[in-house]
């Protein structure tokens, strides 16, 4: 098996064996404890690890790419709840605050690169300078960049931090380059991914292109019109399934977004 998935939502842990069953993602297997009760001889053996693997977009997104599913390379989009409005911004504190039990396994393990995303702003920023010293501990190089959905065609803002960090010590020679591609150009990167202009409101419906050419837009209760993938259909009383496909959509990161990123990282 060639990776390794933890996630402990039950929704997504069957929706991960079903999208891995299909061939979407790297084939492997899901693992559903707590990152807390993993130890570094569990993932030992996998050439890729997806932790806080929500429903696979970053195998989705590495595959994407360009990335084959051989490449060693680990993803890690700890829970932004801690530094996040909507989760109370207990920061460090709050118990959802789970990077040291990533870089617990990061220290033993030593993944030749890793990935991961989280919430924009001076929260992300913070945690991300905690990022990058403990890293920086183990001779790891650390890097970030916040950009918006948006900026690669997407009818929505979505500001996120993406972070890759890479170990120094590694032979670049050695396999864990392997599957590393060159660099995309700009003009090949626009056309695959489309162009849109960035806005926190949409007062009507927009032209849209790329991986968004055909969503759905809801007329909301505040007179804006929002888009939405297409067959999401609103939340209606007693549709499980539907919150449940919606709770996945929610904790994802967007699949383009992430392959922009990598992209800009193989280059």
């Amino acid at each position: 098996m060639s990776a390794y998935y933890n996630e402990i939502d039950p929704f997504a842990v069957e929706w991960l064996k079903a999208l891995i069953s299909e061939g979407h993602i790297a084939p492997g297997d899901v693992d559903d404890r707590s990152i807390t009760d993993v130890q570094p001889d569990d993932v030992k053996g996998y050439t890729q690890a997806h932790f806080f693997a929500g429903i696979g977009v970053w195998s989705y997104a590495l595959r994407q790419a360009g990335i084959t599913d051989d490449t060693p390379v680990w993803t890690g989009s700890c829970p932004c709840q801690p530094f996040s409005s909507a989760g109370g911004r207990t920061g460090t504190a709050d118990e959802r605050h789970l990077w040291p039990q990533l870089y617990r396994l990061v220290k033993e393990c030593r993944p030749p690169r890793v990935f991961g995303e989280q919430v924009a702003g001076k929260a992300g920023a913070a945690w991300f300078d905690l990022v990058q010293a403990d890293l920086a501990q183990e001779n790891y190089s650390a890097g970030m960049v916040v950009f918006p959905a948006c900026g690669i065609g997407a009818p929505h803002q979505r500001q996120r931090l993406y972070w890759v960090a890479e170990d120094a010590l590694a032979d670049s020679s050695t396999e864990g380059s392997q599957g590393w591609l060159p660099e995309r150009t700009y003009s090949e990167r626009q056309g695959q991914h489309g162009h849109t202009g960035c806005s926190d409101t949409i007062d009507r419906p927009n032209a849209t292109n790329g991986y968004w050419a055909d969503p759905d837009w809801l007329y909301c209760r505040d007179d804006k019109w929002r888009p939405v993938e297409p067959s999401t259909f609103p939340l209606a009383h007693g549709a499980t399934n539907r919150v449940g496909r919606l709770r996945g959509y929610g904790n994802a990161i967007v699949a383009p977004q992430a392959q922009a990123f990598i992209e800009a990282v193989m280059a």
